[in-house]
């Protein structure tokens, strides 16, 4: 199997989904918390727009999802690469609430973030260092929680 088909669809995917998050205005952190901030409906504050983002991706997500179950494997590998574990524990609880609480703060996700390196505003470099050293020292809590499995890539 060559790589270069799934390089090439990798990339695409990459320059769309840059594309999007700017075009959509997600990676301005300000808007994003506009529209994390549902206490502002009562004083009109609150900014629905992104859920005009969110509504078809998860139509176009919940689509793929469903043509892809159709196959054996991806057009351009040889199996899914699907997750091992399924269960909600404490694991799963507690970096929800983590990322939340990250992205309540900041307004940028790490998406957007990796995006707005492009385009970069004051702080976000600060930002990405701590993001990626959070990300780092989150991949050692499976081990202090008892989880069977580490996350692994296969």
């Amino acid at each position: 199997m060559t790589r270069l088909p799934y390089l090439a669809t990798a990339a695409l995917s990459g320059v769309l989904f840059g594309a999007g998050l700017y075009v959509s205005q997600m990676v301005d952190p300000l808007k994003v918390l506009r529209f994390l901030d549902f206490t502002a409906i009562p004083s009109g504050g609150w900014d629905p727009s992104l859920a005009f983002v969110i509504g078809p991706a998860i139509i176009v997500m919940f689509v793929a999802v469903r043509l892809g179950r159709r196959r054996n494997a991806p057009l351009f590998d040889t199996h899914f690469h699907e997750p091992k574990t399924k269960q909600i524990d404490l694991r799963l609880i507690l970096g929800a609430a983590l990322f939340g609480i990250g992205w309540g703060m900041s307004g940028i996700c790490p998406g957007p973030a990796i995006s707005l390196i492009a385009f970069p505003p004051e702080g976000i470099w600060l930002f990405l260092a701590a993001m990626l050293a959070g990300s780092y020292l989150g991949g050692m809590v499976p081990a202090t929680f008892g989880a069977k499995e580490a996350i692994q890539n296969d």
